[in-house]
């Protein structure tokens, strides 16, 4: 970012409402245990992050677990309530809700005056430009995100800062409450900086986080529907059968979860307002050097957004953020498109299976045909020694050796009558040739 060094501002309500912090790196103490029941890796307290929690107090009616991330990857969790969480980010409580678990299944992207509101899978935080709030970092899923955020933070970040820090403290704007500000760039060339702003690189650890987790459960799919499709293919058999019904009810569940995540960045892509409100440290800057100019220049000389505007650029310069979400975006929609592949290979599948039983069906119709027709010929050698049975005084009964020849003659007859109507029934394509 800048060349000076960050400093986090703190309101006075959070000041007096700060806890007891207990660093990582600090000797044995009580609290191993309750770490120990919260299930806490010992990855994330190795790594340097510290953890505050209450002491001697329930907790209170809707305060939720967070964890609390600064600029430099430093970490703490504490307990918040939705008082506390609004007026340290300044949103609405609305906002509160897309992170409750009745939108539980959404992915939004919002972006306030002062914070960004990011509910994307199994991640839901609050960042802004001086620290990140995530929701529920002791569940399994987003203990691998809490531990690449904390990397990701102190790789690019702590260095920078370290190395700032032994900068001349002549060259800090200070205001008149004797906070240090950063030091204002003499050109726009002083700001620029290959590191994207702090918002934006909790961003891009969080859409990576959820893309990998994408395109693992898509693998997965993969791996399944194949084999399972191809079982199908060979033997329709039940089982087979309810190992499809079960897949296509993955994979449109999954289809969901992308396109949602997907259509949210696609939304954002397509309205630069709503990319320019997402720059956060650009607006938290812009804010602190108008503080310090109007602390010596009046608030209407022309100089202070002239100045200010060389040192930030336009606001309506979001290359950088559409280039991070048009990433993401492509990746997205690649796993987007496997999905759909394979939901082409079970419809292919299934058309394969359709005209297999198809074709079963209308053999057995031609064999029910062909069963019809061999009765109705027998029907007619019935019909006459029925005929002859009946209690009938009839003069070919005195005939000796009549008795077997009529019985052939008879059996041919309805053979014959049989096979005349095969021929017939396969002239009009009844039957197969």
């Amino acid at each position: 970012m800048g060349k000076g060094p960050f400093s986090f501002r703190r309101s006075a309500s959070r000041r007096r409402q700060r806890k007891t912090v207990i660093p990582s790196d600090s000797p044995p103490n009580p609290n191993a245990a309750l770490l120990s029941t919260l299930s806490i890796d010992s990855a994330l307290i190795a790594s340097g992050g510290t953890i505050s929690l209450p002491k001697g107090k329930k907790k209170t009616g809707g305060a939720r677990l967070w964890m609390r991330f600064d600029r430099t990857g430093r970490s703490e969790i504490v307990e918040l309530d939705k008082n506390a969480i609004i007026r340290h980010a300044a949103i609405p409580a609305r906002d509160l809700r897309i992170l409750g678990p009745i939108f539980s299944h959404s992915s939004h992207i919002l972006a306030r005056e002062k914070a960004m509101v990011v509910n994307l899978e199994f991640i839901k935080a609050i960042v802004t430009a001086e620290d990140v709030l995530l929701l529920d970092p002791l569940r399994h899923e987003v203990l691998p995100f809490v531990e690449q955020l904390r990397q990701q933070l102190q790789h690019k970040n702590q260095p920078k800062l370290s190395g700032l820090a032994g900068e001349p403290e002549s060259e800090m704007r200070v205001l008149s409450s004797g906070r240090q500000l950063l030091p204002v760039p003499e050109s726009a060339e002083g700001f620029q900086s290959d590191e994207l702003p702090f918002e934006f690189q909790v961003l891009e650890i969080a859409l990576e986080a959820v893309c990998t987790s994408l395109e693992s459960s898509v693998g997965e799919l993969e791996r399944d529907a194949y084999p399972v499709l191809d079982d199908l293919a060979r033997n329709v058999s039940t089982n087979n059968l309810e190992h499809v019904r079960s897949l296509k009810s993955n994979l449109t569940r999954l289809l969901a979860r992308v396109q949602k995540v997907r259509d949210e960045i696609e939304h954002l892509l397509d309205d630069n307002e709503d990319m320019a409100q997402l720059y956060l440290t650009r607006k938290w800057l812009q804010n602190l050097q108008l503080d310090a100019h109007v602390g010596a220049t009046p608030s209407n000389h022309p100089l202070i957004s002239t100045h200010t505007n060389s040192i930030f650029g336009e606001d309506n310069d979001v290359e950088d953020l559409e280039m991070l979400l048009e990433a993401y975006f492509m990746q997205l929609d690649g796993s987007r498109n496997k999905i759909l592949s394979v939901r082409e290979y079970i419809d292919d599948t299934e058309d394969y299976v359709n005209i297999q039983l198809d074709n079963q069906r209308n053999e057995l119709i031609q064999l029910n045909l062909t069963l019809v027709i061999a009765s109705f010929a027998m029907s007619i050698e019935n019909l006459v020694a029925g005929t002859f049975g009946m209690n009938i005084p009839c003069s070919l009964f005195e005939v000796n050796g009549l008795f077997w020849p009529f019985v052939w003659i008879t059996n041919a007859a309805s053979l014959l009558l049989f096979l005349l109507i095969m021929a017939y029934a396969k002239s009009i394509k009844l039957l197969e040739p």
